[in-house]
């Protein structure tokens, strides 16, 4: 299981940063309220003293990340990366499976289109304040999706619907899925995103 990738200008960032703490300390990765729509990553100092036996740690070039237990299935694919762009420097980390542990292949249905919905189309349609969950898989392969936030009331939602969406799970499970729909009783109204 690949955990966390960090790149060379992270490792060379956090390697940095490291020199003006206490001798030994590594970086904690972790993440609060993982699994849940509010997850969130981070990035901290932990000092030698700050290490509990049950913690993971994955050796990097001059420090460890130190992962604690609970944290780890959720981190699974995650990526630190150091950018430099004419705005100035900042660190990113990716993590795909906070909001939702990732799934085995032979899950069933619903709980692997549930998982693309949460970490593939869900983080692109926070930015406008929207989310989207499955309500219900028919018999006949229909995915029966529910938009809420910012997706209610959406005069995009059909193209956001049938071109992002649906074509995204239908290459995903060609065999399993035939089609996608909406039960959101969309409501125009002030909190839409037009």
């Amino acid at each position: 299981m690949a955990i966390i990738t960090i790149s060379e200008s992270a490792q060379a960032h956090f390697c940095k940063l490291l020199e003006k703490q206490v001798e030994n300390t590594n970086i904690r990765v972790f993440v609060m309220n993982p699994g849940t729509p509010n997850a969130e990553c981070g990035v901290s100092y932990c000092p030698p003293d700050a290490v509990e036996q049950e913690d993971i740690r994955l050796p990097f070039s001059g420090f460890d990340a130190v992962i604690d237990p609970n944290s780890a299935p959720f981190l699974e694919d995650a990526s630190i990366d150091f950018v430099s762009d004419q705005m100035g420097s900042q660190l990113t980390l990716k993590a795909p499976n906070a909001k939702m542990r990732k799934v085995a292949d032979d899950a069933p249905l619903a709980e692997r289109v549930e998982y693309v919905l949460q970490s593939d189309v869900n983080p692109s349609l926070a930015a406008h304040g929207g989310r989207v969950t499955l309500v219900d898989l028919t018999d006949d392969g229909i995915a029966v999706l529910q938009f809420g936030g910012g997706c209610n009331g959406c005069s995009m939602v059909d193209v956001t619907l049938k071109e992002g969406i649906e074509k995204q799970l239908l290459q995903l499970f060609p065999d399993e899925l035939k089609g996608v729909k909406d039960a959101t009783e969309h409501a125009r109204g002030d909190h839409s995103f037009y």
